[in-house]
């Protein structure tokens, strides 16, 4: 099974202490390792920079994003077709938000079937499930 990682998973695999920290590192581990086939996407690591820089933690935001291109080498572009399956998807779920469109969008346009992610959000998306970082 392959996975998609949703931005929240590597900001709480950097960030602070919180409940979700040491399942979201242990997931990149797994990844790093080989045991789990995980992928994200260039909108992951758009999204990851603009967070962290907003947030002031520009050096942060540098690292994260060259890490996490070096551990996907073959990241997830979002092309044309994923943004018209993002605007269908946001014309049937008047509750999902543009970003996790997107991400959605690009998953179904690759085949992918399954995103990891704390994010309730996708729990109401009928194409895809949504896996908590706890229970990947």
């Amino acid at each position: 099974m392959r996975a998609f990682l949703d931005t929240n998973v590597f900001l709480y695999a950097v960030g602070g202490p919180h409940p979700e920290r040491e399942a979201c590192r242990n997931l990149l581990l797994r990844i790093e390792e080989g045991s789990l086939d995980g992928t994200t996407s260039t909108e992951v690591v758009q999204e990851l920079l603009f967070v962290l820089t907003r947030r002031r933690r520009r050096r942060e935001a540098l690292k994260l994003a060259s890490d996490v291109t070096s551990l996907f080498p073959n990241l997830l572009p979002v092309t044309r077709e994923d943004v018209m399956i993002a605007l269908d998807l946001l014309q049937r779920y008047q509750h999902l938000s543009a970003r996790d469109a997107i991400h959605a969008a690009t998953m179904l346009g690759n085949r992918i079937a399954t995103i990891i992610s704390v994010d309730a959000g996708f729990d109401q998306l009928r194409e895809i499930r949504r896996v908590a970082p706890c229970s990947a």
